[in-house]
């Protein structure tokens, strides 16, 4: 009787360890053929990016399909590997109905406490659905400027001009600027002296922008012809004239730097003053229509 007990003893135990070895195998065949789904996914998708943005000329096109491809991609990753743990739960024995019960209930709670993050998240859905940012975009979000270097469902990281970088939360996001959306404008203010004839000064202008958009290495970022506005501020000690370009995304500020420095240069061949601050003193007169005299007095006492 003894032997037969341990013979069946064995026998489960052998039975026991064939189960475990199937469940395994089962569990590991499952994340392999999750792991060659996720990467024939990422694969396909990557592919399908390269298509589509070689069939696109606009680079706005561009950047909107490379943000969006990159949130299909992390979507269609979770998908894949959500469904890999609960067939693996399911292989294991494990009901998955009581675990999605209990997480759904758990997540209400953790919900209340936790509202800040999903404002984050449901923010960057939104945003990129919409389109409101691409990979490359020049932003404005909330006084913070920079360059968008990666933006997830939680996150926009900015690269500023000095190299910084800054972490912007997508429910933080309630005012944004997007400086390169399809085109910018180059606005671009130049003072002269009161005493100059500004008809002629914003001909000039307007000339040396004409010049500047018809050369080969400019005449591909400017996209229309040159709007002088004319005066736009009478300042303490110049006129301040406007002029604006439109331009290529993001090349305003090329432009810009550029056109001044050129209207400087023709300026100075003109004649025509671009004045430093300064200041007139006026005493004022009597009754009789005289003004009186400044004393000035010279350091060593002397008038």
């Amino acid at each position: 009787m003894h032997f037969l007990n341990l013979q069946v003893t064995q026998a489960e135990l052998l039975s026991g360890l064939i189960s475990v070895s199937q469940t395994v195998a089962q569990i590991v065949l499952v994340m392999i053929v999750a792991w060659l789904v996720s990467a024939v996914l990422s694969r396909a998708i990557t592919r399908m990016s390269k298509r589509t943005r070689t069939s696109k000329r606009s680079a706005d096109e561009v950047k909107r399909i490379e943000t969006s491809f990159r949130l299909i991609r992390f979507v269609s990753r979770l998908v894949v590997w959500a469904l890999a743990v609960t067939i693996s739960l399911s292989i294991l024995g494990i009901s998955v109905a009581p675990i999605l019960t209990t997480a759904g209930v758990s997540g209400i709670a953790v919900g209340f406490a936790a509202q800040s993050l999903i404002k984050d998240y449901f923010s960057g859905l939104v945003l990129l659905l919409e389109g409101q940012l691409r990979i490359g975009d020049i932003v404005d979000i909330g006084g913070v400027a920079g360059q968008v270097e990666e933006m997830t469902l939680r996150y926009v990281r900015l690269r500023q001009l000095n190299g910084d970088v800054v972490y912007v939360p997508n429910g933080a996001i309630t005012n944004l600027t997007n400086k390169t959306t399809d085109y910018s404008m180059a606005v671009i203010d130049v003072g002269v002296a009161y005493r100059e004839n500004l008809q002629e000064a914003l001909n000039v202008m307007e000339s040396v922008a004409r010049e500047f958009a018809s050369e080969t290495t400019w005449s591909t970022r400017i996209l229309a012809e040159p709007e002088v506005f004319g005066v736009e501020t009478l300042g303490d000690s110049s006129v301040i004239l406007r002029l604006r370009l439109k331009v290529l995304p993001g090349e305003q500020w090329s432009i810009r730097r550029e056109y001044l420095h050129r209207i400087k240069q023709r300026f100075d061949e003109l004649g025509i003053e671009i004045p430093y601050p300064h200041l007139t003193l006026y005493a004022g007169q009597d009754k009789g229509g005289k003004a009186p005299a400044f004393r000035i007095e010279a350091p060593d006492g002397a008038e």
